[in-house]
C-alpha cells in the first residue's frame, strides 16, 4: 500500500534552486509565507545569481553552493537543516549543448543524482523518524518522439538525445533506489516550461531577444516540431500540490494540452510584441530556417489526466497570456539580460561536432 507525502511540510530543500525552474519554485514556496527553503546549488553559466531576485532577502530562505557530488559536505547540509521535502532539481538540461557535450551531460546528470540518492539513502537509515521524501524532476522528452496518443505514465522511455537518455537513466536508478531501498521517492515528468528567468539559449526567450534586435528569430528544420507549453508559474503549482497529495512510488506527468509548432510559436511572439509595442520598427521577417538540430524529435505530447483526476489540478494561466506576460517580464529585467550575455552570446549550438 501507497502511502502520501506528508501534507504538513515546513521546510524544503531544492537542488538547482538558482535555474530556471528552481528560481521560480524558490519563489512560489516563499509566497506561501508557511515554508523555510533551503537552495543547494552549484551555479553554472545558466544559473541565476540571488542578487536579481527580490524574494531571497527573506529569513525564511537560505542559499548554499554545494555540488551534489560531495557526498560528504551535502550529508552535512542535510544534517543540520534537516528538510522533509527534497525536490531535485540539479541538472544540466540543454538539448542543444548535450549534441555538443555529450560526456559531460550524462557524466553530470547521473552521478550527481546518484551522490544525491546515496546521501539521501543514508540520512534516512539514521533518521528513520525523519525520512526525507524525494521529488525528482524528469522531462517529457524521456518518452522519446510521439506521433500518436501522448504519452501516459505507462509509456516506455525511448530517449533520443544525450540530455533525454541522461535524464531517463536518473529516473531508473532512483526508481530503482525506491524499490531496493524503500527511498520514498515521486519522479515528475513535465513537458516545456516558458516564463521569468528561462535562460537566453531556450527557444522562447532566444525569440523575444531576436526581435528586440530587429532579427528574424532562428528555427530549426521545417519549424513544423511540435511542442507542448507551459507557465513555470503553473508547474509550481502542480509540484507543490504533488508535494501535499502525491503518492510514493508514483510518477506524474504535468501539462497542458496546448501544443503547437515552433514556426507558429514565432509567429504568436512577434505579433505580441508588434501590439504590445506599435511604435517599435520590427524586422519584417519573422523567422529564418536554419539546419536542423542532429536527432530532432518531431512532436512531443503527454497525458497529464492523471495529476489531473487523482489530485485535482489544472493549469490556470492561458498560454497568450503568458506569452504576454513572459515578454514583458524580458522588457522588465534588461539588467539580468546584460549579465546573461556575458555568458552566452546567442551563437548556434548543437553542431559543433
Amino acid at each position: 500500500m501507497y502511502l502520501h507525502i506528508i501534507c504538513m511540510v515546513k521546510k524544503i530543500l531544492i537542488t538547482g534552486g538558482s535555474g530556471f525552474i528552481g528560481s521560480n519554485l524558490v519563489s512560489h514556496f516563499l509566497k506561501k509565507k508557511i515554508y523555510k527553503v533551503i537552495n543547494v546549488d552549484k551555479l553554472n553559466y545558466s544559473s541565476t545569481p540571488d542578487k536579481f531576485k527580490k524574494f531571497t532577502v527573506n529569513v525564511d530562505y537560505k542559499f548554499i553552493k554545494a555540488d551534489l557530488s560531495d557526498k560528504k559536505n551535502f550529508y552535512k547540509i542535510l544534517i543540520k537543516h534537516k528538510p522533509e521535502i527534497i525536490f531535485n532539481l540539479a541538472a544540466e538540461t540543454h538539448v542543444d549543448r548535450s549534441i555538443d557535450s555529450p560526456l559531460n551531460f550524462i557524466k553530470n546528470n547521473i552521478i550527481s543524482s546518484l551522490s544525491l540518492a546515496e546521501t539521501v539513502k543514508k540520512f534516512n537509515l539514521q533518521n528513520r523518524l525523519r525520512n526525507i521524501k524525494l521529488i525528482h524532476i524528469s522531462t517529457d522528452e524521456v518518452y522519446g518522439n510521439v506521433l500518436g496518443k501522448p504519452s501516459d505514465e505507462k509509456k516506455a522511455y525511448e530517449p533520443n538525445s544525450p540530455y533525454a537518455a541522461s535524464k531517463a537513466s536518473v529516473d531508473h536508478i532512483l526508481r530503482s533506489y525506491s524499490e531496493t531501498y524503500g527511498m520514498p521517492l515521486i519522479i515528475v515528468n513535465c513537458c516545456n516550461n516558458y516564463g521569468p528567468y528561462q535562460f537566453p539559449e531556450k527557444f522562447i526567450p532566444t525569440t523575444i531577444i531576436n526581435i528586440l534586435k530587429k532579427k528574424s528569430a532562428p528555427i530549426y528544420g521545417s519549424g513544423k516540431n511540435v511542442r507542448e507549453w507551459i507557465h513555470v508559474y503553473d508547474y509550481c503549482s502542480a509540484l507543490e500540490k504533488i508535494m501535499k497529495k502525491g503518492k510514493i512510488g508514483h510518477n506524474y506527468n504535468v501539462g497542458t494540452g496546448h501544443r503547437i509548432a515552433n514556426i507558429n510559436l514565432s509567429r504568436i511572439v512577434y505579433f505580441k510584441m508588434k501590439k504590445l509595442f506599435p511604435n517599435f520598427k520590427f524586422n519584417k521577417k519573422i523567422f529564418k530556417k536554419i539546419t536542423d538540430r542532429p536527432g530532432h524529435d518531431f512532436r512531443y505530447a503527454i497525458n497529464s489526466n492523471k495529476i489531473r483526476n487523482k489530485l485535482n489540478w489544472k493549469p490556470k494561466i492561458n498560454f497568450k497570456d503568458g506569452i504576454e506576460d513572459t515578454i514583458n517580464w524580458y522588457i522588465s529585467n534588461m539588467r539580468w539580460l546584460k549579465y546573461c550575455s556575458k555568458k552566452y552570446k546567442g551563437q548556434r549550438l548543437g553542431l559543433n561536432d
